[in-house]
């Protein structure tokens, strides 16, 4: 069993930065693939972001590349996702979710275990 916990959301202008963080229980933790997802009003929920076991690997959907980085620390049990130059459209739930696998990957069916979710709100 995995716990996940995130935090960091917030509401921030276009333009701005904030860095989520979450905070996972259970001895599986270092050997689990890890990812951010999100979700808006009315929209299916898209990946974000993905690392693999080790954080050496890692893979970003198309419109977040180059300005969000996820990286993990397996001695804290975390993974942190830091979002720069947010867009409105960034606006969403954003979940951090833990893959029962190693190797990075961008379907949310691989994830065995969900956050409850941190409300990020970008303002134009």
């Amino acid at each position: 069993q995995v716990q996940l916990v995130e935090s960091g959301g917030g509401l921030v202008q276009a333009g701005g930065s904030l860095r989520l963080s979450c905070a996972a229980s259970g001895r599986t933790f270092s050997s689990s693939a890890m990812g951010w997802f999100r979700q808006a009003p009315g929209k299916e929920r898209e990946f974000v972001a993905a690392i693999n076991w080790s954080g050496i690997m890692t893979y970003y959907a198309d419109s977040v590349k180059g300005r969000f980085t996820i990286s993990r620390d397996n001695a804290k049990n975390t993974v942190s996702l830091q979002m720069n130059s947010l867009k409105p459209e960034d606006t969403a739930v954003y979940y951090c979710a833990a893959s029962s696998g190693m190797l990075v990957t961008t379907r949310s069916r691989n994830y065995d275990y969900w956050g409850q979710g941190t409300q990020v709100t970008v303002s134009s």
